[in-house]
């Protein structure tokens, strides 16, 4: 007989990267509840309930608030394939890694891709922004706002007059700053966004909030075409339709509208997840839970300055949740890395392109943006470093981080 593995068993880990992040356990014990079938009364009314979660996480009133079955990029490709038509220019600010990925994707959807770029490290002014605005006039400007290759948060609370005011469509991936970052969909003016449960939100990768503006569903809709086998007498069948079928919002839409137009079955595990996530942090407070991920990071950077280390970037715009650390030259990174999880069971980051080997990005966020994990972080951090012979300030790190504590009464 061949031998079969045993149940899955995972090894016991602090998760303090960039993430994916330990998950809230009620989102866990959410994710381990009864399947129904997708038409079950429940399942419908949990996606309606899911909807209307998500629009108080976004800051929205968008009734096109819902998930897209899959990771984060399964989110931006909906949008960026829905949103675009082949030859439509597309404007991408480019400050890290997944800018370039919106480039990417927007060059797959056959765009006119324009960009502009800033040294890894800081962000666009707005008006670098407006500039390229006016001399690319796009149909779409697609920038990410918190990139954790860098870790720096673009500001975005003018960028969708600057659009409005030129025609342009505005969207935003928030997979790694929703929910720890302010955000505010309405009153920011943009036009579709998009993210992930695995940073701030506290749960696994697998699922994709996404949210569209009455603009944005209207270039959705006039893209439209219902797949032969349920297109009935009257269905859109558009020349120019969306060029993929999984990641058509189109048709998504109709799958959480009233219609319940078969597209795909959603993925139930995932949703019973997605919506706890939004429940936990709307339970907590939307302005509590982005003080506590400013509290914890601010910890965490007082920590590692504590110990003698050096932060990058332009820390003025740095997100709440993630620390970019550069690694001293008397050490190796990944062997850092590689003792903090077989010794004390802490992850870390590395980073991309041109910060590979050069910084550990640390985070704090979702479930793990709490004192505990912060001050076990700094510890093991210290012994690990001074294992491997780097001037480190002795306790610096816990001491810097309690004074944060100290100062705001936590």
């Amino acid at each position: 007989m061949t031998h079969l593995p045993g149940p899955i068993d995972p090894p016991a880990r602090l998760l303090m990267g960039p993430g994916p992040i330990s998950a809230y356990p009620s989102v866990l014990r959410a994710m381990g509840a009864p399947l129904v079938g997708q038409y079950d009364p429940f399942m419908t009314a949990t996606m309606t309930e899911t909807q209307e979660l998500y629009r108080r996480v976004w800051g929205t009133d968008n009734d096109a608030t819902l998930l897209i079955d899959g990771t984060s990029r399964a989110g931006i490709e909906a949008a960026m394939v829905s949103l675009i038509r082949p030859g439509d220019r597309v404007l991408v600010p480019v400050f890290g890694r997944f800018g370039h990925l919106l480039a990417e994707i927007a060059e797959r959807a056959l765009a006119e891709v324009h960009t502009i770029e800033v040294p890894w490290g800081q962000v666009f002014p707005v008006s670098t922004i407006r500039e390229a605005i006016e001399r690319a006039q796009p149909h779409l400007v697609a920038c990410v706002q918190g990139d954790t290759s860098t870790t720096m948060l673009q500001p975005l609370d003018e960028i969708g007059e600057i659009c409005r005011a030129h025609g342009a469509l505005f969207y935003t991936d928030a997979t790694a700053s929703l929910g720890g970052n302010p955000f505010e969909m309405d009153a920011w003016g943009l036009d579709a966004a998009t993210a992930g449960l695995q940073k701030c939100l506290g749960g696994p990768s697998g699922s994709a909030p996404i949210s569209l503006s009455a603009r944005a569903v209207e270039v959705v809709r006039s893209r439209a075409r219902v797949e032969a086998g349920i297109r009935e007498e009257g269905d859109a069948v558009a020349s120019d339709f969306i060029r993929s079928n999984y990641f058509d919002l189109a048709m998504i839409l109709d799958y959480w509208g009233p219609r319940r137009l078969n597209h795909h079955t959603e993925a139930t595990t995932m949703l019973y997840g997605a919506r706890e996530c939004a429940r936990v942090l709307l339970l907590e407070g939307r302005d509590e839970v982005i003080a506590r991920h400013r509290l914890h990071g601010d910890a965490m950077l007082a920590g590692v300055e504590g110990l003698g280390l050096t932060v990058f970037g332009d820390v003025a715009h740095k997100m709440t949740n993630v620390v970019a650390v550069e690694i001293p030259d008397a050490v190796v990174g990944d062997a850092v890395r590689s003792e903090l999880l077989s010794d004390f069971g802490i992850e870390i980051g590395t980073s991309f392109g041109p910060l590979h080997g050069r910084v550990w990005r640390i985070g704090t966020m979702g479930y793990n943006a709490r004192k505990d994990a912060v001050l076990t972080t700094l510890a093991a951090l210290e012994a690990v470093l001074r294992r491997h012979g780097a001037t480190v300030s002795a306790g610096g790190g816990v001491e810097a981080a309690q004074g944060v504590y100290a100062g705001a009464g936590a």
